[in-house]
């Protein structure tokens, strides 16, 4: 019974601060709304035209569950379903996910149009910050 209660426990660990990070080249200015907006599909370019590449970390992870709660506003579930709607509806594609912030840190350096999120522990001077959320 401990162990279970530990494991839950360690699972939904918070971290402090998320950072939305986006390759160095991409000089796109982008506001929480905007952010917001990319991560729920409905915002597929950037402002220079060009296509959005959004990375999202797994289900469950905790700079996933920090990202949706303070930048998109709504639980996992929530988010979930949302995108169950679209995916279903054919309106989007999901997007692109990630097993670990090293993953999605590897792939907004790689790719100029590429946005994502990771805990703001594990950021480099590989991709830039636009934004951190507490």
């Amino acid at each position: 019974m401990n162990a279970i209660l530990l494991s839950t426990a360690l699972s939904f660990t918070a971290i402090a601060e998320v950072a939305v990070i986006v390759n160095p080249a991409n000089s796109s200015a982008l506001t929480d709304r905007e952010i917001s907006r990319i991560f729920l599909g409905k915002n597929k370019t950037f402002a220079n035209g060009a296509s959005v590449m959004a990375a999202n970390l797994k289900d469950e992870s905790a700079a996933r569950e920090e990202f949706e709660s303070k930048v998109l506003k709504k639980t996992s579930y929530q988010v979930k379903s949302y995108w169950a709607k679209l995916i279903f509806s054919g309106k989007a594609k999901p997007l692109a996910e990630f097993d670990s912030d090293a993953d999605v840190l590897n792939f907004v350096a790689a790719n100029p149009d590429a946005i994502g999120y990771i805990d703001a522990a594990n950021v480099s001077d590989k991709v830039k910050v636009i934004k951190t959320f507490k």
